[in-house]
């Protein structure tokens, strides 16, 4: 499912890879020779737009006999992307969109075999494969940095898209089915199955999504939105599979579908093979998918919904959410778009903020409800406002300050420091360079052009800039005017509450029960066996060992023998050792700073995280936290503190344990950034136990949400704690043992204990001493930001260490003055001398319908001869073996293996209808790599596999980060990358019997989960 973007001003989703590089073989000035009613391979030229802002040249055409519309965007980057979209209105929940999207990717005419979209994940060097449905359209997107591959790939998700299969097992696989709960027992009792089946009874599992689902079915109910376009869990089981097939008819056809190509690869060689192996077969017809506009009501509507507990809500009475959701403009119109978005950050976004001021800070819930802001995603945008974790008897309440608020920026309207540190953030974002330029592209102009907007216009940031600023200019009541017409006199509002239930999912499964009974009660005898035999067809289709011989594959050969060397340049500040690393950053500089926390007694290491979220928000030397908001939104492109495990790269035990410091700015403000950093290090505030309140209930509320969306994570993250020291710092920082322990800090009436600690930290972390930089700039830049980076550490205090950890022993390793490009990584080691490997099994019981498992089992360091197999080993299980058992047998969502930088090999599942027949999965997998029944192409599509992450592309901000972060040199990594090479059918088999066979090595395992008995009578298991 497609996550909408809810701002526009979430700009750094299109964030390019390269600065505008003037010269006349660019890719964007060869666009610039297209000229208007040219025709090439069937397609037409429209218009052809120099885009500056965004360093790339678009180019719009649409295809003459079919009508599909395509847009090219010419930009010198090698990551070239490419993407299909069809618009998909659905008229009912069964999640036809959703399950057809599944679909299309198990085989097509000329690639039958099954999956062969999973397939092509280990045929590839693509950097980005997938697809999504969002609430009215489904799009296809991949990239690559390799020209033939990115062939390959159209081909098959051209043949996928408009020549599938469409297969009745497919659909039994992929949709839902009813099947025995053992296929092999005709016995056993029929259930429901099924990927999609069981991938959204995990998505509504969320309350999150629980409610961002019913506020779009009701605030928009008159068409397609008012319904589950991912489908709702009760209602796929009302789906047939011709109703499937008609929908794919109707809605996957050319004249239905926008194109979307991006990069630095010729246009033409994209339009004749569109051309040649899709579009030429089909004619025009015309399709109406189109979603009318809303009817606008005259009275404003109030609904209620229900849900599941949360059983680590900050405050377990007060877990009601309301919210106030309001329609607004079409989002073809795009400056009316930009206001409005502009707008939605100006009432809600940081501690400045009108709605942050009198619904946050009150305290009346945790956080602000899990739908905010502007949302751009369906043909008329909307905005909404309202608390989660607020008590049922505040309603009135609620709603009484969000009209008060309203009326309160009518009647004041917006500082204009405000509002030029929002046009500094977007100059921030147009100017700051990511990797996935191309899918962010794709993503932002999605909703747009899926309704017939110009998706050319929402790319001219500049010219939009500059007519908002005019605007402002002509009248100083603009935005105020805004907020009277679309927010005060709108009638087309909706109020939505939201309440837990403590039968909630019990009456699911009641209603899920009753389903299948209607399914079942007409049965006869006759259609029992048909569907024990339909089961047992399915499941020898799954177990075949598939041909894919009909799917195209670059070899291994086609990988570059070495990597590319990123140059650094090591320097001291007051004896702070930096790297500086020159970068084409088109006028930004990004600073990072590590320090160790091997002084930090035991006892405070568990409060870590939490003083990494707070310490930039409590205000610093003479600005109190909102005058520090403010400052670090005009001047910088964020400041952020997060805390930091890195295993070593040569021995298991040893790590470092420290905080990272980020920042970037625009040139011009360095000095300013600095100084803002000098203050934090300096002058903290640690006295508003009423601010700390705040931030420490929205933190709470936030861990506790992200467990329903991530939960295979904090399963793996508590499965390897008790196997390596840096895995168990790593469960106290990031894993549920933080949860918990931040619901409980949540609950405390006196925060005075927790305040007392900061300062106390603080003197530990925030040193001098305990520091080493990183600086990514412009060649040009780096001798100031240098200079500056020489103030800041001459001017931040050095305090004398107090004592080091009880449990740990600090190593030191001096840096070599001989080797200048030497990291400064691990002058800081720790080694954990009680710390001994033990096997733990945990199960935490959660109120969702799905699991989430994994085993962890500790194997061998990064530099280890061994590692490269077990990179590899952990690749070919998952798409040989895992995503047959797990995902197509078992039906849950995913799974996976995979081996950590930690040295920690995990097995995992993700929205899994099964919890003891996964884990056995994982032993089964052992067992096969064990046995070698895997083949040499298996081996050589597992390298293609690992070599496609290896090789992603590194932004210009990150370039040196891993050796500054990890250790990680030049000549570790090439040593890598030949172990890779090397690696051979017997190294996969010797690894799989030397780290993973029973006994060979200690094991944790891991499930969040619904109730499950037999877990807990297992007394092998820590119930939680």
């Amino acid at each position: 499912m497609l996550r909408q973007a809810r701002n526009l001003l979430s700009f750094s989703r299109i964030k390019g890879q390269y600065a505008w590089r003037p010269k006349s073989s660019s890719a964007p000035d060869r666009a610039l020779q297209y000229v208007v009613g040219q025709k090439i391979h069937g397609f037409t030229i429209q218009e052809v737009t120099p885009v500056p802002d965004l360093f790339l040249t678009a180019v719009k055409l649409s295809h003459d006999v079919t009508g599909a519309q395509f847009l090219h965007a010419a930009r010198d980057d090698s990551n070239n992307l490419f993407s299909v979209q069809f618009r998909t209105t659905p008229m009912d929940s069964t999640g036809v969109p959703h399950i057809l999207e599944h679909m299309v990717l198990c085989g097509s005419q000329r690639f039958p075999c099954r999956d062969p979209f999973f397939k092509m994940l280990n045929r590839s060097l693509c950097t980005f494969m997938n697809a999504f449905t969002a609430s009215d359209y489904t799009m296809y997107p991949f990239s690559t940095q390799n020209a033939k591959d990115f062939q390959n790939l159209l081909s098959v998700y051209l043949d996928a898209v408009f020549f599938p299969c469409l297969r009745e097992l497919d659909f039994w696989q992929e949709g839902w089915r009813l099947e025995n709960e053992h296929p092999t027992d005709p016995s056993s009792s029929l259930m429901f199955k099924g990927v999609v089946f069981n991938e959204m009874k995990g998505a509504f599992s969320d309350n999150e999504q629980v409610y961002a689902q019913h506020l779009q079915n009701k605030l928009l109910p008159d068409h397609t939105y008012s319904v589950v376009s991912g489908g709702e869990p009760l209602a796929i089981p009302d789906l047939t599979w011709e109703q499937l097939k008609c929908f794919h008819a109707t809605h996957y056809h050319p004249s239905n579908a926008r194109f979307f190509t991006y990069g630095d690869m010729p246009l033409e060689q994209h339009l004749k093979q569109i051309h040649e192996e899709a579009l030429s077969k089909f004619k025009k017809t015309k399709i109406n998918t189109a979603v009318p506009a809303q009817s606008r009501w005259d009275q404003p509507r109030e609904a209620h919904v229900n849900c599941s507990p949360n059983t680590l809500a900050p405050d377990p009475a007060k877990q009601s959410t309301l919210c106030v959701s309001y329609l607004l403009c079409d989002i073809t119109d795009p400056f009316e778009a930009f206001t409005l978005s502009f707008l939605s950050s100006l009432m809600i976004s940081g501690p400045n903020s009108p709605f942050y001021k009198t619904l946050i800070e009150p305290k009346i819930g945790t956080d602000f409800s899990s739908v905010v802001g502007y949302d751009g995603s369906t043909r008329e945008a909307s905005f909404s406002i309202g608390l989660q974790g607020t008590a049922e008897e505040d309603t009135e309440n609620i709603k009484q300050i969000i009209s008060q608020t309203i009326d309160e920026v009518i009647e004041n309207g917006f500082e204009e420091e405000r509002i030029e540190a929002l046009l500094h953030k977007i100059e921030i974002q147009m100017k700051h360079q990511s990797t996935n330029f191309g899918l962010a592209l794709a993503s932002y102009i999605a909703s747009c052009w899926n309704h017939e907007g110009d998706p050319v216009q929402l790319l001219k940031i500049s010219d939009t800039v500059s007519r908002f600023r005019q605007c402002l200019h002509d009248n100083p009541h603009y935005l105020q005017d805004k907020v009277r017409h679309y927010f005060k006199d709108n009638t087309h509002r909706l109020t939505l509450s939201m309440s837990p239930d403590e039968q909630y999912l019990e009456k699911r499964k009641k209603v899920e029960h009753e389903k299948l009974q209607q399914k079942v009660q007409d049965l006869t005898d006759v259609d029992y066996k048909a569907i024990y035999e339909k089961g047992l067809q399915l499941l020898a289709e799954q177990s075949k060992t598939q041909d894919t011989t009909c799917l195209p594959a670059l070899k291994v050969s086609d990988i570059e023998p070495t990597i590319p060397h990123t140059s650094v340049q090591m320097g001291t500040a007051g004896g702070v050792p930096i790297q500086y690393c020159e970068q084409p950053t088109n006028g930004m500089v990004y600073f990072r700073a590590m320090c160790n926390l091997n002084t930090l007694s035991e006892d405070l290491k568990i409060y870590v995280p939490l003083f990494c979220s707070v310490i930039t928000k409590l205000g610093c030397g003479k600005l109190d936290y909102r005058q520090q908001a403010q400052q670090m939104e005009l001047k910088t492109g964020g400041m952020s503190v997060t805390p930091k495990v890195i295993p070593d790269t040569c021995d298991l035990d040893m790590y470092e344990q420290g905080i990272l410091l980020t920042s970037s700015c625009l040139e011009r403000n360095l000095p300013d950034m600095f100084h803002l950093w000098s203050d934090i290090f300096n002058c903290p505030h640690f006295d508003d136990e009423e601010r700390l309140k705040v931030l420490l209930m929205s933190s709470a509320q936030e861990l506790s949400n992200g467990i329903s969306y991530s939960g295979h994570v904090y399963a793996m993250t508590r499965a390897g704690r008790s196997l390596t020291p840096s895995a168990d710092l790593y469960e106290t920082f990031a894993g549920m043992d933080q949860v918990s322990f931040m619901k409980r800090i949540a609950e405390m009436p006196d925060l005075t204990p927790v305040l007392r600690k900061l300062p106390r930290i603080k003197r530990h972390i925030l040193n001098p001493d305990n520091m080493r930089c990183a600086v990514n700039a412009t060649p040009q830049k780096m001798t100031d930001a240098a200079d500056e980076l020489e103030r800041f550490v001459g001017g931040i205090s050095s305090k004398k260490k107090e004592r080091k950890s009880v449990k740990a022993v600090v190593v030191e390793r001096p840096l070599d003055p001989q080797a200048p490009a030497q990291s400064v990584a691990s002058r800081y080691l720790v080694s954990e001398a009680y710390f001994k490997p033990c096997q733990m099994k945990t199960y935490f019981e959660f109120p969702f319908s799905v699991n989430f498992v994994s085993e962890c089992v500790r194997t061998v360091p990064m530099t280890h001869e061994d590692y490269a197999s077990l990179c590899v080993l952990g690749r070919m299980m998952s798409a040989k073996f895992l995503h047959g058992e797990i995902r197509e047998k078992g039906g849950a969502y995913g799974g996976g293996a995979k081996v950590g930088r930690d040295g920690l090999f995990a097995f995992y599942s993700y929205r899994d209808p099964n919890c003891s027949q996964t884990l056995e999965v994982f032993r089964s997998c052992v067992g096969w790599a064990q046995d070698g029944r895997f083949t040499e192409q298996d081996v050589d599509e597992a390298k293609l596999s690992v070599f496609s992450a290896v090789d992603a592309p590194v932004a210009p901000s990150d370039k040196g980060l891993e050796l500054f972060l990890n250790g990680i040199t030049n000549e570790m990594k090439q040593a890598h990358r030949e172990r890779l090479f090397a690696v051979t059918h017997k190294n996969l088999i010797d690894v799989a019997n030397r780290y993973l066979g029973t006994g060979q090595r200690t094991r944790g395992s891991a499930v969040l989960g619904p109730e499950n008995e037999s877990i807990k009578k297992d007394p092998s298991w820590v119930v939680k």
